[in-house]
């Protein structure tokens, strides 16, 4: 099985086409600039697979600032919506213990789409629900 890989110097974004997953593992802290371009090239790679299923590795990347986050939950979120049409979103957060408590602290009105788990497993069993329930 080939798995699609794109690397920038500070992510690493790849799809599993067997999980329907795209995994983006940032590798360092990142500037506002970065994060943004680093949220784009991630759109731009799921498009060609239709991938609304998004594991995020935050722990290395640390937070965003608040502006950065909301920008993802708004403008962000309104963008991928109109890049894949018809394609259902869930964004799963791979986090720390700390990072938890404050995007949690942030996300009380997104639980939707965006979720957090600091376990990887776990995350994989929530990206998978939506598409077991539809089978």
């Amino acid at each position: 099985m080939s798995i699609p890989t794109a690397e920038l110097e500070y992510l690493r974004l790849s799809y599993r086409p067997d999980l329907h997953i795209l995994f983006m593992r940032w590798t360092r802290l990142v500037t506002s600039a970065e994060h943004r371009a680093g949220y784009q090239a991630a759109l731009d790679f799921a498009q060609p697979h239709q991938a609304g299923y998004w594991l995020v590795d935050l722990r290395t990347r640390g937070l965003a600032e608040a502006e950065d986050f909301t920008w993802i939950i708004t403008d962000f979120r309104q963008q991928m919506q109109q890049t894949l049409p018809g394609v259902a979103f869930r964004v799963a957060y791979l986090v720390t213990p700390y990072q938890q408590e404050l995007i949690n602290s942030r996300l009380l009105s997104q639980e939707g789409m965006f979720r957090t788990f600091i376990e990887e497993q776990s995350a994989y069993q929530w990206l998978a629900t939506p598409r077991a329930e539809a089978s």
